[in-house]
């Protein structure tokens, strides 16, 4: 379901505690002053950020959005609607994400972590004359992790809300060898080693309800594959084994205990860029595009490249898109992001939809989806790229004004 309208209005007819997580995308206002200033622009004189005056816009637009995120009013009506222990993910700019991170946590969420998004399609927004550039070229984007006050202990929160927790089996990064999974699960065929059913935080073996889940413990770095990013890490050769009690005891300064070093480790003889270590989520134009055809094409929202030569797009290169959004993220990441902060069968709300790649990612996954968008034609590009995931689904029409199906 997407609801167009301004997501104050739309919340505010939504039920509270009704929602699983909120996985969002929102406006980064990266509008700067004409002037400069150490702040993001804002038409709102009540704001932080209103100490540069509004600039030239972002993206081919003039508003980016404005300071909507960066406003406690707007995290506060979106923690109203969210079960207690509801995950937030929220992904920001690195220029201003300071100002939303603090206004979700003004609006009484808890700040557990921030994931970083590294991706390799990124170009500069500066001319580099004699004197040189004002940007570096963008490469990540921070998504803030955030939890809904629990009532009692997780397990407590959970048995009443089915919240509060992040599915870790459900978000494993896949390991392809099967020997070095086995190899770290502890079962190497020798007498007395942990058998390969056990389980910890480090193992590699399958938990949950699918073999997908099998792997590595998901980290705070999600990556998209390209050449680009793979060339960041460096070559990460498996050494690391399990110690044994056959070397000589050493002292433990932080505990005062014994340990054992193992005079014959048994190496992973895995090889590779560190990347394996990360999840992995492949953007493609054939994404952003899916579902949108017989939709008009229009002017992708990036440079052109004449104000920056040479750092986007070669000559000939098609500059339109039916799905035209300046922010698309891959599917893949979002399903990842949606499982790994939704119970299986939650209901997740995302207050600034897009062009719908939470819904694609949530549908994807079996979760049921409401979205708002303020602009319509992009709400209409969210509804057909969320279908085009699963053809058939029902999501019910386009609401406007913030008003509800019956």
């Amino acid at each position: 379901m997407i609801h167009v309208g301004d997501c104050l209005e739309v919340m505010r007819a939504l039920e509270a505690n009704s929602f699983d997580s909120i996985v969002t995308d929102p406006p980064y206002h990266l509008t700067t002053g004409k002037k400069g200033g150490t702040g993001a622009a804002s038409d709102n004189p009540n704001s932080p950020a209103g100490r540069s005056r509004i600039g030239t816009g972002f993206m081919g637009k003039a508003w980016d959005g404005g300071d909507v995120a960066q406003r406690a009013e707007t995290w506060a009506a979106v923690l109203r609607v969210a079960k207690p222990g509801a995950w937030l993910a929220a992904f920001s700019g690195t220029r201003t994400s300071h100002r939303m991170v603090c206004a979700i946590e003004d609006a009484g969420w808890e700040i557990r972590d921030t994931a970083m998004w590294v991706y390799g399609s990124g170009f500069p927004k500066s001319y580099n004359g004699e004197w040189g550039g004002t940007a570096l070229k963008p490469a990540w984007e921070p998504i803030t992790l955030a939890r809904k006050p629990l009532e009692g202990t997780v397990e407590a929160n959970w048995r009443k809300w089915g919240t509060g927790a992040l599915n870790i089996d459900g978000c494993r990064v896949p390991v392809e060898d099967e020997a070095y999974a086995r190899n770290c699960s502890g079962d190497r065929g020798h007498a007395g080693t942990r058998d390969h059913e056990q389980r910890g935080a480090t193992d590699l073996k399958p938990g949950g309800a699918s073999a997908n889940a099998a792997g590595r413990w998901p980290a705070n770095v999600i990556h998209d594959g390209s050449d680009e990013v793979l060339a960041l890490f460096p070559q990460a050769p498996g050494q690391m084994a399990r110690a044994r009690n056959d070397g000589e005891a050493q002292s433990n300064s932080t505990f005062g205990a014994l340990r054992h070093v193992t005079k014959a480790p048994e190496p992973r003889s895995d090889t590779g860029s560190a990347a394996r270590f990360f999840y992995c989520a492949k953007a493609s134009r054939a994404d952003r595009n899916d579902g949108c055809d017989g939709m008009e094409a229009r002017p992708l929202l990036w440079s052109s490249g004449t104000q920056s030569p040479g750092t986007f797009q070669a000559e000939g290169t098609r500059r339109a898109s039916e799905n035209n959004h300046p922010t698309v993220k891959p599917t893949d990441l979002m399903r990842w992001l949606c499982r790994l902060v939704t119970p299986p069968g939650g209901r997740i709300l995302d207050p600034f939809a897009g062009s719908g790649s939470t819904g694609r990612g949530a549908v994807a996954d079996g979760f049921a989806f409401e979205g708002i968008e303020l602009d319509p034609a992009y709400a209409a590009i969210a509804l057909a790229r969320i279908r085009a995931m699963q053809p058939g689904l029902a999501l019910g029409p386009l609401t406007m004004n913030g008003g509800l199906p019956a």
